[in-house]
């Protein structure tokens, strides 16, 4: 296993060889968005090529680079050298992306990119439902009852999306669907897509308050969402008072020391975060789905300058219920008539959470 692979910072950080043998500095390709491919020209997924060298063609001059690694660990299914192999992709399937020179994916001798690369997404398993995909889990357990709980690649046409800053945005197996590695691609193309697909919520923030220039941007993003009737019904309070978190932490903790002591990283009861944006609407109820829509709108300008929000629910129910805390809501200065309905916290991230699995059976399309 290679020690620049599990050091290294960032993906731009290598140098690979050409199919000439010179080096590439994967530097070269910043700002565009990768996909990283190990193939094979003598595996029974080989007529992928067909399909990447379709998606290569429909996105490069959006900025999609596919970066193509041949290698002869899997069933020693790609011999030769690698101008053998890559007259072999150009006089069968016209692949016209880049390839670089041989390499070993897992072992003593493995790859540096790929070293990180599989630190970065470990294996994910193959989809059981898929005939390709119980075939691959069934011959490889056999081998291995354990291969599932390892982070090697498994297979020729292992894939890896990066984005355009360098994230390594998802890995795929050779089962998956080339349709769905398709959507995620055109989502990474597109700026305002790929933003609202990197969001996640934070809850681990850097000791650094929000410039406040950032945070009046945010909310101009926010005050801006849909609104029926362009009624508008909310209330935006922007908490950048440090000491007032500070105080109303402290009334907090006296009353939930218990779970205070279990989070060992506990600095305040807003998730650490340095400033917050304090949403209220009419306390008779409405404007719940505008306050939505404006929230929404708010997390995601925030994610787009590299900020991190989580929004906040349990604190709001606290400072609702605890009379020692009415001194932060008499501080807000919320108008008669308006209820506290959500905080979102916002700072810089001192994480970056995995995505969570989403459920696209919930989904029915009707026609």
């Amino acid at each position: 296993m290679s020690v620049l692979g599990l050091s290294a910072q960032s993906i731009y950080d290598f140098k690979v060889k050409d199919d000439l043998g010179e080096d590439v500095s994967l530097a070269d390709y910043k700002g565009k968005v990768m996909l990283i491919v190990n193939t094979a020209t003598r595996c029974g997924f080989t007529p992928q090529y067909d399909e990447l060298e379709e998606i290569y063609e429909k996105y490069h001059a959006d900025g999609l680079e596919i970066l193509d690694f041949p290698c002869n660990q899997f069933g020693e299914q790609a011999p030769g050298t690698i101008e053998e192999i890559h007259q072999f992709c150009t006089a069968n399937f016209n692949i016209q992306f880049p390839q670089f020179d041989k390499i070993d994916v897992n072992g003593a001798n493995e790859s540096p990119l790929f070293t990180y690369l599989k630190a970065q997404k470990g294996f994910g398993g193959f989809d059981l439902n898929d005939q390709r995909g119980k075939f691959m889990d069934e011959m490889l357990r056999k081998r291995d009852a354990d291969y599932d709980k390892k982070s090697d690649i498994k297979w020729n046409f292992t894939k890896f999306l990066v984005s355009r800053d360098g994230r390594v945005v998802k890995r795929y197996e050779p089962t998956d669907k080339m349709s769905d590695i398709d959507a995620d691609i055109q989502m990474e193309l597109n700026p305002v897509l790929s933003n609202m697909m990197a969001r996640r919520s934070i809850r681990k923030y850097l000791d650094k308050p929000v410039e406040h220039e950032k945070l009046e941007m945010i909310v101009r993003v926010g005050i801006n969402a849909p609104s029926g009737m362009n009624r508008q019904p909310w209330i935006i309070r922007v908490v950048e008072d440090q000491q007032l978190i500070a105080d109303v932490t402290e009334v907090y903790k006296r009353n939930n020391p218990e779970q205070v002591k279990r989070d060992k990283d506990f600095k305040n009861m807003f998730r650490n975060a340095p400033n917050l944006i304090c949403v209220c609407t009419p306390a008779e109820g409405g404007g719940e789905l505008d306050a939505g829509l404006l929230g929404e709108n708010m997390m995601l300008a925030a994610q787009s300058m590299g900020l991190g929000t989580c929004c906040l629910g349990g604190p709001v129910r606290f400072l609702n219920s605890n009379a020692e805390a009415k001194f932060f809501l008499d501080r807000l200065d919320i108008p008669e008539g308006y209820k506290l309905n959500y905080i979102l916290a916002i700072g810089y991230p001192d994480e970056q959470p995995e995505a969570k699995p989403r459920d696209a059976s919930k989904v029915k399309y009707i026609k």
